[in-house]
């Protein structure tokens, strides 16, 4: 009986310990299966905020992108307006000078131009390239036509018309005296318009209107000493033109410069200069520019 019970009290206890250990492989189970949804939810979760991010980094790329082609074409219209008065340009220089190389230089532009769609600032550069052809153009006819308008009194043509061959070897040899020997000098009456006495020309000579060639010596070498600082002035104009020196002392006007440099070579005018403005404009004679 005793033996009986006791088997029963075993069995029971056997049955007992199954039942807890049963309980706890359940349990951890249980757990395991948590985990495991919770790992999943994670990374839902995780995924959920990588998709918001990228989609809140394509609506912000998005709209930089639009901004970005709305500031492009903001600009665009003066780069067109630049082209027009290119064209006409051109157009107005047939048969004068040859714009092939200003030409081939403004179609590169362009194309720079359609391929750009992010960049405000090289349409605004494109603009201002294309504005400088425009003007180099522009220059280049003003030159020819001076030059065809001066054929009767310049190269090509005689070298006095009314100051007769007197009058002419007065103001040549107050050339030759200043230091411009060598230099071309025509009789002309087109000087602004004739309002100007005498003018240089780009192409390295001067012109004179016929009734200088009465005035006093003094004035006379004067006026040659300052139409030769101007020949000078075009040998360096590129340099000279973009001198912080220049600007500062001279207010970027060639003819105050003009005459300091013959105030330089000894012959003043009625305008004078101080020591500093002197010594700046005695490198143009040597072709330095500081």
């Amino acid at each position: 009986m005793i033996r009986r019970m006791l088997a029963v009290t075993v069995a029971s206890a056997v049955l007992l310990c199954a039942g807890i250990v049963a309980r706890a492989d359940g349990l951890d189970q249980q757990r395991a299966d948590a985990v495991t949804e919770l790992r999943a939810l994670a990374s839902q979760s995780h995924s959920a905020a990588q998709r918001t991010d990228y989609l809140a980094g394509a609506i912000e790329r998005a709209e930089q992108d639009t901004a970005d082609r709305a500031a492009v074409l903001e600009v665009r219209p003066g780069f067109v307006a630049e082209l027009t008065a290119l064209s006409a340009a051109i157009e107005g220089a047939k048969g004068k000078v040859d714009t092939s190389t200003h030409l081939a230089s403004a179609l590169s532009t362009q194309q720079t131009v359609l391929a750009e769609n992010k960049n405000p600032d090289t349409v605004t550069a494109a603009t201002a390239t294309i504005h400088a052809i425009t003007e180099k153009i522009g220059s280049e006819v003003t030159s020819w036509e001076a030059i065809q308008s001066a054929r009767s009194a310049g190269p090509g043509g005689p070298l006095w018309s009314t100051s007769g061959p007197d009058g002419y070897s007065r103001v040549r040899a107050a050339l030759d005296r200043v230091g411009g020997g060598g230099v071309g000098l025509y009789e002309s009456s087109s000087c602004a318009g004739g309002n100007a006495p005498a003018c240089a020309n780009s192409n390295g000579y001067i012109k004179y209107r016929a009734d200088i060639a009465d005035w006093s010596t003094g004035r006379l070498n004067w006026a040659m000493a300052h139409e030769l600082a101007h020949i000078y002035q075009f040998r360096v104009w590129g340099a000279l033109t973009s001198s912080a020196g220049y600007g500062s002392l001279f207010g970027n006007d060639p003819e105050f410069l003009a005459n300091c440099m013959a105030v330089v070579r000894g012959y003043p005018g009625s305008v004078g200069c101080n020591g500093d403005q002197q010594a700046w404009a005695s490198g143009i004679w040597v072709g330095a520019v500081r």
